[in-house]
């Protein structure tokens, strides 16, 4: 065998003791921790203290009724606003109305009581505000006192004959919408 070849075979043989010894001497310390994470969606719940704001019979041109009722968010969510969804229906039991519609005649007045204070928060006609959603709250927070509201009805009276009105009846359905605060970027 020749010298380098020699050479060449001893120091891989010295290579892989050395290898062997370094790797069975070989020792490190190891720790592991564990944690156990949650996510959990908060609950987004807009409540209201009655089913029914207001029942009104045998009204007539001129006449006003005011009905209230309270917000209150019991959920676990802020809330950004609380939009009020509008439709009615009109049943026509008396004459015709030949396209005068009652909605038309009934002007709202929507309130919302501050320190003591009612501020007008919209003044439209039912027909104006049927499908035409309004905000009628920002910022509701979680654990806020319950909020306060007026709603004034007038069959508003416009000097012409409205007997084609007589017996008909009006079902209003209003629907409170919640929507949530915004994302955080940088929640905790």
């Amino acid at each position: 065998m020749s010298l380098k070849r020699s050479l060449t075979v001893s120091f891989i043989t010295a290579a892989i003791g050395i290898s062997l010894v370094t790797g069975g001497t070989f020792a490190y310390f190891k720790d592991t921790e564990e944690t156990a994470n949650t996510f959990a969606a908060g609950l987004l719940d807009l409540g209201i203290n009655k089913e029914s704001i207001i029942t009104i019979e045998d009204i007539v041109p001129g006449d006003t009724i005011n009905g209230n009722f309270e917000l209150t968010n019991d959920g676990t969510v802020d809330m950004k606003e609380v939009i009020l969804n509008s439709s009615y229906e009109v049943i026509d039991k008396g004459e015709k109305n030949n396209g005068d519609d009652l909605g038309d005649h009934i002007l709202v007045e929507y309130l919302y009581h501050v320190n003591g204070k009612e501020n007008v928060v919209f003044k439209e006609t039912l027909a104006d505000l049927s499908d035409n959603p309004k905000t009628i709250l920002e910022d509701f927070t979680v654990k806020s006192n319950p909020k306060k509201f007026t709603v004034r009805f007038s069959f508003v009276e416009n000097d012409k004959n409205q007997n084609h009105f007589q017996q008909d009846s009006l079902k209003l359905k209003w629907e409170f919408e919640a929507i949530q605060r915004d994302g955080k970027p940088n929640f905790q």
